[in-house]
């Protein structure tokens, strides 16, 4: 038997249905039927003698070594190049590639179209690097979905808070992430939870509800990275955002109160310190006022007195020198001082002269007081008052004593100046 003989034909140059040869590769299908029929034509029938020597004598089979070692050479070599094949695999632009050699980590490859040796020699793992990953601590899908062993925290103050709050994080080595740990993301839940009690445990109430959410969420952020760092997770912590932090419900009308008493507590702080602000000010103005006008009081006193000391020792030295002078000129500068100060006009009733001079300038004050209450009280003008109001009245020594004589005075005055310069 040959590759001639007619029973095989020109298999190799048909390729079922007139098509000629050199088109393109035949599918694997294809390749599956030529190879069945290869094999089936490794053994041929022969004619022979046949039973009671009569009828159709059946030739045995006769097997062929040559057509049986190529048909196993094609099918090793279609199996060695599918298996090839398996090596490629395709990486994506957010993805890393890890291949495996016996399980064990060899190396990194980056997007695009990448080649390994097939299994079982090498493996391949993709690692998404770029996506975020989140996990919520507290609750889960919303906030009204509590997981309270999860959320209820002990504050340093002993207080119980009811805490949710999630992390976002993404890998910044994921052969860390991939074979140093057997659960990561197991690992940052715990990690987590971890951070937030110790970070709670050590901070007050009031400062974790209100004023200290934010530096609580960077404080536990910068935590579970040193953790995290130090178990070498290959995990890079983005974001911890704070959903809630309140008291737990069963306390949550007593707290409430306890608030608004706080609250009315630093009103009322608040008030009391804007009144000090306005009534401490003033009270240093006064203050300060009155020690400036007590000094200023003293230092008059002071200078008073020395000045009174200075013009007795002036007057001392004086009256030594002329007693008698100085004396009457002591008693007249007294009594001029006594009678600047008095509305009183002196007559000298020892006198001969029957006219006295009148004080115009005190009348006509009393004039002008007389008729403004006469005007409001309905009485009438000048005209009706008694001759000795009118204005330039002059009287007589008869007179009573309250009207003075001021020509006599006068008179006398500068008698007495007549005799000091004489002196």
């Amino acid at each position: 038997m040959s590759l001639n003989d007619p029973q095989w034909g020109n298999r190799g140059n048909d390729n079922g249905g007139g098509k000629r040869p050199n088109q393109g590769p035949p599918d694997l299908e294809q390749l599956w039927r030529d190879f069945n029929r290869r094999l089936s034509g490794l053994f041929e029938k022969k004619g022979g003698g046949g039973n009671g020597g009569g009828g159709n004598n059946r030739s045995p089979i006769e097997f062929n070594p040559k057509f049986l070692g190529g048909g196993i050479g094609l099918l090793v070599a279609l199996i060695l190049v599918v298996w090839l094949a398996s090596g490629f695999y395709i990486v994506d632009a957010s993805q890393r590639g890890l291949v495996l050699q016996f399980g064990k980590y060899k190396e990194s490859t980056g997007s695009g179209l990448n080649w390994r040796l097939p299994y079982p020699i090498q493996s391949h793992e993709l690692v998404n690097i770029s996506g975020v990953r989140t996990i919520e601590v507290g609750y889960r899908g919303t906030e009204k979905n509590k997981v309270l062993k999860e959320a209820l925290m002990l504050t340093d103050d002993e207080n119980i808070i009811n805490i949710q709050f999630a992390v976002q994080y993404i890998l910044k080595d994921p052969v860390e992430y991939v074979f140093n740990n057997r659960h990561a993301d197991d690992a940052v839940m715990q990690v987590a939870e971890t951070a937030i009690r110790e970070i709670v445990g050590k901070s007050k109430m009031d400062f974790v509800l209100y004023e200290g959410r934010e530096q609580i969420a960077v404080n536990a952020s910068k935590l579970m990275q040193d953790i995290l760092d130090r178990y070498k997770t290959g995990i890079l912590i983005s974001k911890v955002t704070m959903q809630n932090a309140q008291p737990p419900e069963q306390v949550q009308s007593a707290f409430d109160d306890a608030v608004k008493a706080g609250q009315d507590r630093e009103r009322q702080k608040n008030e009391g310190q804007a009144y000090a602000n306005d009534v401490v000010p003033k009270a240093k103005g006064t203050a300060a006022r009155l020690l400036q006008e007590a000094d200023g009081y003293k230092q008059r006193l002071i200078a008073t007195a020395e000045g009174d000391a200075s013009r007795f020792k002036q007057i001392n030295t004086e009256y030594a020198k002329a007693p008698e002078v100085t004396r009457s000129r002591m008693y007249l500068e007294t009594m001029q001082q006594i009678y600047a100060n008095t509305s009183k006009v002196m007559v000298d009733t020892k006198g001969q002269g029957n006219l006295l001079y009148l004080p115009l300038d005190k009348l006509m004050q009393a004039t002008g007081a007389v008729s403004g209450a006469a005007s409001q009280s309905g009485v009438g003008s000048s005209a009706e008052m008694p001759a000795q109001f009118q204005p330039g009245a002059v009287i007589s020594h008869e007179t009573p004593p309250q009207a003075a004589d001021k020509n006599e005075t006068r008179s006398r005055e500068a008698l007495r100046t007549r005799d000091r310069e004489a002196r």
